[in-house]
């Protein structure tokens, strides 16, 4: 098995926007020819687009391309921008008298980060179709939809640290299988290999404060911890794959949540992951969605480890301890 890059899957392009002064920003992940898609949401806050008619039953075969935003349901016109690209390059379902994108999308909340009033626009969602030209490097860390993401929210902004946009690739053959993952959860953001805590709550000392236990401590709070949320993402392969094969690779892929935040989707949290299916190479299903846990998983960490200090909260990197 090889690692490669996120942006080197075959029949895929990879842009990304952002307003940094703002604290958000957009990615998309294009498939001019088309994309088998599925798609799996778990968490109890969701904020998408075009879901539905991912449903095996519905006629649409194919999607054009996935946006993932912050700027909670705001953040969700950027895909207006997306069509808008995709319809000048002619690409899109044919209706007779028209091409229409399917462009499906997931948004997280980080309107607490930076200005509530800048969100990611039709305008935005374009400039990042114009990223995936020139984007010749995988990018992570605080960029596109992980410029304002946040981990570990429980007691507020004050004790939360940074999050991100991670990716993660591998090549087993000519089979391809990768996630894209923007990372905000409510919970904390474990080390799967051991364990340890590597972002989340954090007290005065920047000592860690376990979500889990804290939330455990106070089961008969009924807090409103709608205050930033949700980890949102796409896995992309090459695999052949039916409408319904690839949301069942969603849904596995969702394990790499699971062995990687604590907790995983809760009801303050719209944890969401789309598949994509470029469809070139045979594959065994289970396969693909085993592959797919372990690149969201590493996805996830790759998030962690890319972001850096900013808006006052404290990155991984900077801890003097860390998992």
């Amino acid at each position: 098995m090889e690692e490669i890059n996120f942006i080197d899957i075959e029949g895929i392009s990879v842009g990304h926007a952002e307003d940094m002064e703002g604290a958000t920003g957009c990615s998309v992940v294009i498939c001019k020819d088309g994309a088998t898609a599925g798609v799996d949401v778990r968490g109890g806050a969701p904020g998408t687009r075009e879901t539905d008619l991912l449903n095996p039953v519905n006629l649409v075969d194919k999607i054009h391309a996935v946006v993932l935003s912050g700027g909670s349901a705001f953040g969700l016109e950027a895909s207006n921008g997306v069509m808008q690209y995709l319809e000048e390059q002619d690409i899109g379902f044919d209706v007779t008298v028209a091409k229409v994108p399917i462009v499906c999308s997931a948004v997280l909340f980080d309107l607490v980060i930076g200005n509530p009033k800048v969100r990611p626009d039709k305008s935005m969602g374009y400039k990042a179709c114009l990223d995936s030209e020139k984007n010749n490097k995988d990018v992570q860390g605080n960029v596109g939809a992980g410029t304002g993401a946040t981990v570990g929210k429980i007691l507020g902004a004050d004790h939360s640290m940074k999050g991100g946009l991670g990716s993660y690739s591998v090549k087993v053959g000519d089979l391809q299988v990768g996630a894209l993952i923007a990372v905000n959860c409510l919970g904390d953001v474990v080390n799967p290999e051991n364990g340890k805590i590597m972002a989340g709550v954090i007290d005065e000392n920047l000592n860690f404060i376990d979500t889990e236990n804290i939330m455990i401590s106070q089961y008969r709070e009924k807090k409103n911890l709608f205050s930033g949320n949700t980890t949102i993402g796409v896995v992309v392969t090459n695999a052949k794959l039916t409408k319904a094969q690839a949301s069942k690779v969603a849904s596995m892929a969702h394990n790499g949540y699971g062995r990687t935040m604590r907790p995983a989707h809760s009801m303050a949290d719209g944890d969401t992951i789309f598949t994509m299916a470029t469809g070139t190479v045979d594959a065994d299903i289970n396969v693909v969605g085993l592959l797919a846990a372990r690149v969201v998983e590493k996805a996830v960490i790759n998030a962690i480890t890319h972001a850096e200090s900013q808006y006052g909260l404290m990155a991984w990197k900077d801890l003097p301890h860390k998992a």
